[in-house]
C-alpha cells in the first residue's frame, strides 16, 4: 500500500495544502502509507480526539507510520502525555510502540512539562523492557535515551533505570540497557548560551 513518494515531496505538498483536519481523515481512510503520512502533516492537533487517535494507532502496520504520526501529530495533541501512558499498556505491537515513541519525542519537544512527568515514565519503560518484539524494544530504548538527554537530573535517573533493566536478564532487557547506558554515560549536557 505504498507508492514510493519521498517524505520531502509529502512535506512540500502538505505545505501547499495547509492544515485541514477533514482532509486528513479522508487521507487516513485510504489505507495508503504515503496518504497516512500526509494526514499526519495536515491534521490539526487540537482537533484530534482520543477516539480518533486510538483508531489511527490501531491501524498502524509498521514502525514508520507509527513514528510518523507520533512525531508529526500525536505529540502536539493536548492529551499527548496521557495517550503515551495509555498506549504503553496495550498489547498490540505498534499501539504499544506508540506509547514509547511519544515518551521519546515529548522530552525533546515539550519544553513546558516538569521533570516529574518524565520521571513517571521510567517505571513504565522498565516494565516494558522484557518485550522482545522489535517494534516495542527499540521504542523503549529510544524513550529511555531521550529522557536521559533532557537534563542532568533525568540523565542520572535514566542511567539508574537502565542499570535496573539490565538486571532483568532477558535478551531484550540486556540489549536496551547496554545500548542506553553506552549513549547516556557519554552524553554531555551543554549549558545554555546566555
Amino acid at each position: 500500500k505504498a507508492l514510493g513518494i519521498s517524505a520531502g515531496s509529502l512535506r512540500a505538498l502538505a505545505k501547499r495544502i495547509g492544515r485541514n483536519h477533514t482532509l486528513a481523515g479522508q487521507l487516513w481512510a485510504t489505507g495508503n502509507f504515503e496518504a497516512r503520512i500526509l494526514a499526519a502533516f495536515v491534521a490539526e492537533p487540537d482537533r484530534v480526539t482520543r477516539r480518533q487517535a486510538r483508531a489511527w494507532a490501531g491501524d498502524f502496520e509498521n514502525w514508520a507510520d507509527c513514528d510518523g504520526l507520533c512525531i508529526h501529530l500525536f505529540r502536539e495533541a493536548p492529551f499527548a502525555h496521557a495517550f503515551a501512558v495509555e498506549c504503553s499498556r496495550r498489547k498490540h505491537e505498534f499501539v504499544k510502540r506508540t506509547g514509547f515513541t511519544l515518551m521519546a519525542t515529548l522530552p525533546v519537544h515539550d519544553k513546558a512539562s516538569s521533570d516529574k512527568v518524565f520521571l513517571n515514565y521510567l517505571p513504565r519503560i522498565a516494565k516494558a523492557a522484557s518485550d522482545e518484539r522489535n517494534g516495542v524494544k527499540k521504542a523503549v530504548n529510544w524513550a529511555l535515551r531521550q529522557i536521559g538527554k533532557r537534563n542532568p537530573k533525568l540523565q542520572r535517573a535514566a542511567i539508574r533505570t537502565a542499570e535496573a533493566i539490565r538486571q532483568q536478564g532477558t535478551p531484550a532487557a540486556r540489549w536496551i540497557a547496554s545500548d542506553a547506558l553506552r549513549e547516556l554515560k557519554r552524553f554531555v549536557h551543554r549549558k545554555p548560551k546566555r
